[in-house]
């Protein structure tokens, strides 16, 4: 009874940060004409009123909606509307996942249990841009985890009914479908395909294809309806990255200007090698040893490469590689929070332009202390506990005198720290050139991607050189 008293407490406390970084300006407000991402989930609004799909949310207040009129459209009664829709698809979708997950974590005490949750649920990026500058991704990331919880659990027709309805609320889960896909694949392959692995993946198209179509019924009506909601989810005429997002091709601009130099489909091609090719190893791995472990792994490695090497990236696309990072919290402390810092850090840019600089500094600082205290990530450092020794066992081979990469990783974190502490103070407190107005935004996405770059070998590393997760899935058996 305690342990639940405990969690209750945790979830009131995330619910009381959500709420107060909510009372802060948002995206655009104020600033016309393309106000910002409050305007556009308004719009959304707007638009599934009054384009053929009628009746969803006139009942409430029409001014809200109308046709047109209502563009920038701005009131407390509306604020609030959309504040609190925000927090209660937090109660009923996102929050309960993490706290089930947490829960059903497995060689670890019920203290650890919670401090996880409670970790969980302070992570700053979410909260600053769900809340903040106001977006719904705990939505689609709330369903993308009780998906990981199906399959990872072996239920697996709910956890793929989960997961579409992930995929379909934002097309952007795309980051997660490969670990998925290769998970459940493997699972069959493992039953036999001549057998109950054949029944489950034919139980499994039927519930993928269901789900699908039921979605998507309200837009089959019109052939032309189909085509704008299509034409929408992949917008590939808006180029290679948006704004200032810490990945390889934004990086690479600072050096050659891919974007102005090859043509579009050009560049589409690339984006698509590069991305397919840096998450190949870990999906094949997956494929052939299916394992919950492997699986959460997989997830991070995966939408960490498309987040740096994909087509048309978004700075807050990097949430869909903060989930899967979370989900390993227990397991990797140290590197998980690290992670998790330079995540809320390469949206420094954004952040600052929607004037939250403050929420941005003190929930950062309150994940950071959480983290600290309840992992004591900083003794959690040894080949052991970075989950290094398969991989410095090998290199010793050829190379005995290899005992230093905790070292290394330990003054790489030392580096990584001052150097976001640095730029955080310069972009704030200092004007740019005026030859180089973007120069602070440009450094901070750059340093961003040389972190995420490390983080990408690093995640590969451990599940390459996990040979454990085969062996331990055979004696479960």
């Amino acid at each position: 009874m305690e342990k639940w008293h405990l969690m209750a407490t945790v979830v009131l406390i995330g619910l009381t940060v959500r709420w107060t970084v909510s009372l802060n300006s948002y995206s655009g407000a104020g600033k016309p004409p393309m106000f910002g991402d409050y305007e556009a989930q308004r719009h959304w609004q707007e638009i599934t009123f009054n384009l053929p799909v009628e009746q969803w949310a006139k009942f409430i207040n029409p001014d809200w909606i109308a046709l047109h009129s209502s563009r920038g459209y701005e009131s407390q009664a509306h604020k609030l509307f959309m504040r609190t829709t925000v927090l209660i698809a937090d109660l009923l979708i996102y929050i309960p996942a993490v706290v089930l997950y947490c829960c059903c974590l497995k060689e670890i005490s019920t203290k650890k249990k919670i401090a996880n949750a409670l970790c969980i649920l302070l992570y700053p990026g979410l909260i600053l841009i769900d809340y903040g500058h106001f977006q719904y991704n705990s939505v689609s990331l709330g369903f993308a985890l009780w998906g990981v919880l199906g399959v990872s659990c072996d239920w697996d027709l709910l956890g793929s009914l989960a997961f579409c309805l992930a995929i379909n609320y934002k097309q952007m889960e795309l980051y997660h479908s490969l670990p998925f896909f290769c998970f459940l694949l493997g699972k069959c392959f493992k039953k036999g395909l001549k057998g109950k692995g054949f029944v489950l993946l034919i139980k499994l198209a039927c519930t993928v294809v269901a789900s699908f179509i039921l979605c998507w019924l309200p837009f089959f009506t019109e052939r032309e309806q189909l085509l704008q909601v299509l034409r929408r989810l992949f917008p590939v005429d808006r180029g290679l990255f948006e704004d200032k997002v810490a990945n390889i091709w934004c990086s690479f601009s600072i050096f050659l200007k891919i974007k102005d130099i090859l043509p579009r489909h050009i560049q589409i091609i690339i984006s698509f090698c590069f991305t397919f090719l840096s998450l190949l190893p870990a999906c094949i791995k997956l494929t052939l040893q299916p394992s919950p472990k492997g699986f959460r792994f997989t997830l991070v490695s995966c939408a960490l490469s498309f987040f740096l090497f994909s087509f048309q990236v978004h700075e807050k696309s990097i949430l869909l590689v903060s989930l899967p990072v979370c989900l390993v919290l227990s397991e990797i402390p140290f590197m998980s929070t690290w992670f998790l810092l330079v995540s809320t850090f390469s949206m420094l840019p954004l952040l600052l332009k929607d004037e939250l600089l403050m929420p941005s500094v003190v929930t950062t600082v309150a994940f950071f202390i959480a983290c600290a205290v309840s992992f004591s990530i900083f003794e959690k450092t040894s080949e052991e506990e970075l989950q290094l020794k398969s991989f410095s066992i090998s290199v010793r081979k050829y190379l005995p005198c290899f005992t230093f990469l905790p070292r290394i990783i330990q003054y790489l974190f030392l580096i990584s720290v001052i150097s976001m502490v640095l730029l955080t103070l310069i972009t704030v407190t200092l004007e740019p050139p005026q030859k180089l107005p973007d120069l602070f935004s440009v450094l901070v996405c750059f340093v961003s991607c040389l972190n995420f770059l490390f983080f990408l070998v690093y995640f590969n590393i451990i599940i390459m050189w996990d040979s454990k997760n085969g062996r331990n899935q055979k004696k479960i058996n």
